[in-house]
């Protein structure tokens, strides 16, 4: 949490830091808790160690680190922060589009008199964005922003929602075979569901062009991950950049050494200054809500209020 909202919520509260994340430390600790700020999973019988639970905040967007349905059923609002950090997963994205597609780290002149041909040659191998397709799987607050920063680089951009009447402009619904059958780019901003855990398979990988590539911001399991790492090592796609994994942090074995078109980020697509402070300040005004008695403004589950 950011060091200034931090230090406003200590003035209205007792504030206890969770020493790490294991199960038996978390179940112990949210027994006398009022609030539960989350940002790492939560154990599915959390709630049946609260004594007197008021409430739980999700500092940051995606509650699958929230068991829901137990919430639900024990009437515990939770809220979250959407929107907080739209900006700068959209600025990732693109980031990352541009690292895979025209690596300025691999242009640079480390020695500008012998570097100076070699550099010229390597750049003849990279690509624009501009007039490639984008397929944004999950058009809800990020896809859509992400969609609209892509039509204004002149990239032509599709989607696959579950609620096609919501697309920006000049973005076309499609289904899942033609999405990833016809983009140049696919990213992943989908919640993590039962519909989307393993979506992009082996077959659907192999659907896709030799040259395409694929981010993912949403959640590691939406990738089958080792069809995605045979993928690469045999040369069937054109590169990957993930935010998120299958366990975090990264295990030693989890990913094969030297993958070239592969970048790895430590789930960092959401976390910028900016993006924490705003995060952080509207934890701590949903936090002083409930503590007030007053109704969270961003519930994720209203009904519990019904």
């Amino acid at each position: 949490m950011h060091a200034d909202e931090y230090a406003r919520l200590s003035r209205h509260a007792r504030v206890i830091v969770a020493p790490d994340s294991r199960p038996d430390t978390l179940r112990a600790l949210v027994a006398e808790a009022d609030v539960l700020v989350v940002r790492s999973r939560l154990p599915d019988d959390i709630f049946d160690h609260a004594k007197r639970l008021k409430g739980v905040v999700r500092h940051g967007v995606g509650v699958d680190l929230i068991p829901m349905q137990r919430a639900d059923a024990l009437k515990i609002p939770v809220a979250n922060m959407p929107g907080s950090n739209t900006a700068s997963v959209v600025e990732y994205c693109i980031n990352a589009m541009f690292h895979l597609s025209r690596d300025m780290q691999a242009l640079a002149l480390r020695d500008p008199v012998a570097d100076w041909a070699g550099r010229r040659a390597a750049a003849d191998g990279t690509l624009e964005l501009n007039e490639r397709t984008l397929g944004i799987v999950g058009v809800g607050t990020i896809g859509g922003a992400l969609a609209r920063v892509a039509l204004a680089l002149g990239m032509k951009v599709c989607g696959l929602t579950r609620r096609p009447e919501t697309l920006p402009d000049g973005v076309g619904a499609v289904d899942k075979p033609t999405l990833f059958g016809r983009a140049d780019v696919v990213v992943l901003a989908c919640p993590l569901t039962p519909e989307t855990r393993g979506m992009v398979d082996a077959a659907t990988l192999a659907a896709m062009k030799p040259d395409a590539l694929l981010i993912n911001v949403s959640r590691g399991a939406v990738v089958d991950t080792a069809a995605l790492m045979q993928a690469l090592q045999a040369g069937r796609l054109g590169g990957a950049a993930l935010d998120v994994h299958d366990v975090q942090p990264i295990p030693a074995d989890l990913y094969p050494r030297a993958l070239p078109r592969l970048l790895l980020t430590p789930h960092v697509a959401g976390i910028t200054r900016s993006s924490m402070r705003r995060m952080s300040r509207g934890t701590v005004d949903e936090v002083l809500r409930l503590l007030r008695g007053e109704r969270y403004a961003n519930p994720v589950n209203p009904q519990v209020y019904e």
